[in-house]
């Protein structure tokens, strides 16, 4: 939100200093004769080019004000790119600092049909040494007959553990170091209108650590608490007549996605099958007013399931308010609503609330709410691209505060 204010504050107040060249050239002309040969020429000569630069400067605010605040889109249907800024402090990090940028095109600009292809890249470093990589892309091909995802992650970055299930307590609050890199590669492609079949493949290497030997990581009884690889074969199958892939206005989006981990390596790698099941629907109750509904399943099941494979509820997408991992298990069972008012083209509100739990044969469900509101600035009305500032409240447990958090990223949540 600050960044946006200050942008806004930035361009108006370019827009006001644009007019002093012409009130310079006023002053000018009502200044009694006398006075304006007391005026060398050199000074003449530097007002003007002063001026001069006002103007151009003049010129390029009201191109940029154009472009990021005027209600017009772009009839040229060229791509978009924004940069956000990272930056935080933690204890056990440091200074945070880095970047989160994303591109968004067409693959075929003769389509006037083609859904928007993103690329998206962040990276962020520490003080400490540690440091976060990711390169995400979503392509969609002519006619949208393929849909093609990637991902490359890199992360060296420590997480906090309290433990399985939803009856675990901030008290019991671990720090447990952890690097990942994973490679993630998709192709659907569209067997009949809105329908597509897909093969998927990841794969995944952690490295885990923990120091405090009588705290409760070390003392449980998890598989692969030093970590392991995993190699997923998978196959999706997905139904999606959004209208809009970036900010969905109506339509439904239903993705079913099976993946088997064979043993190839280790005793205590993941040996079995992942489940996915992400169901979307949005429904408008106005032409500026949308309500957007999210379920999803995430389930895992087989011979051998290491800790490093378990669900966890949080994050910024689903679940907002709870630290991601704040609860973890086998199972994970979650939906949210969304109450979107976009009222300009460049500005929405959001209102929204979402309900969870994790759970297996050891752990039982516990359902928790969360809910808040958040401010959307769309800085691309050819793509609907947008970056949202959320803020999100969870359950307040007792003895505990309540869990909440705030949330700038790229896009929306879903």
């Amino acid at each position: 939100m600050i960044l946006i204010c200050s942008t806004i504050i930035f361009l108006c107040l370019f827009a006001c200093f644009g007019y002093l060249p012409n009130i310079l050239s006023l002053g000018m002309q009502i200044l009694p004769q006398s006075l304006s040969k007391l005026i060398p020429y050199s000074t003449l000569v530097t007002v003007l080019l002063m001026g001069s630069g006002e103007l151009k400067a003049q010129d390029i605010i009201q191109k940029l004000s154009k472009k990021f605040l005027s209600s017009e889109r772009d009839s040229t249907r060229s791509g978009s790119f924004m940069v956000l800024p990272a930056i935080g402090y933690a204890q056990e990090t440091g200074v945070e600092y880095g970047l989160a940028s994303t591109y968004n095109f067409y693959l075929d600009k003769s389509d006037p049909k083609i859904r928007t292809s993103t690329v998206m890249v962040m990276g962020t470093f520490t003080s400490n040494s540690q440091s976060n990589f990711k390169l995400q892309t979503d392509l969609w091909t002519k006619n949208n007959d393929y849909h093609l995802i990637s991902e490359i992650r890199y992360r060296n970055w420590p997480f906090n553990y309290y433990g399985v299930g939803m009856d675990t307590w901030k008290a019991n609050e671990e720090r447990i170091d952890q690097k990942l890199f994973r490679i993630k590669l998709e192709a659907e492609k569209k067997i009949s209108n809105n329908l597509y079949s897909g093969l998927n493949i990841q794969y995944d290497n952690f490295t885990i650590r923990s120091d405090t030997a009588d705290r409760i990581f070390n003392q449980s009884d998890l598989i692969g608490k030093t970590g392991g690889q995993q190699l997923l074969l998978g196959l999706s199958q997905l139904f999606d007549n959004r209208d809009n892939v970036s900010y969905t206005t109506t339509g439904y989006y239903a993705k079913l996605r099976l993946a088997y981990a064979p043993k190839l390596w280790t005793r205590t790698d993941f040996t079995g099958a992942n489940l996915d099941v992400d169901l979307r629907g949005f429904i408008p109750l106005h032409n500026q007013v949308t309500l957007a509904l999210q379920g999803i399943f995430r389930s895992t099941f087989g011979k051998t399931i290491p800790f490093y494979n378990y669900r966890e509820l949080g994050g910024d997408m689903m679940m907002r308010g709870y630290y991601l991992g704040r609860y973890r298990d086998k199972n994970y069972l979650a939906s949210q609503a969304e109450l979107r008012y976009r009222f300009h083209p460049r500005f929405g509100i959001v209102g929204f609330s979402g309900l969870g739990s994790t759970f297996s044969k050891a752990n039982s469900s516990r359902y928790v709410a969360s809910y808040g509101g958040g401010l959307r600035y769309f800085f691309s009305l050819e793509h609907n691209s947008s970056i949202r500032f959320d803020y999100s409240f969870g359950e307040q447990r007792p003895g505990e505060k309540r869990q909440s958090g705030f949330y700038l990223s790229l896009s929306e949540a879903f």
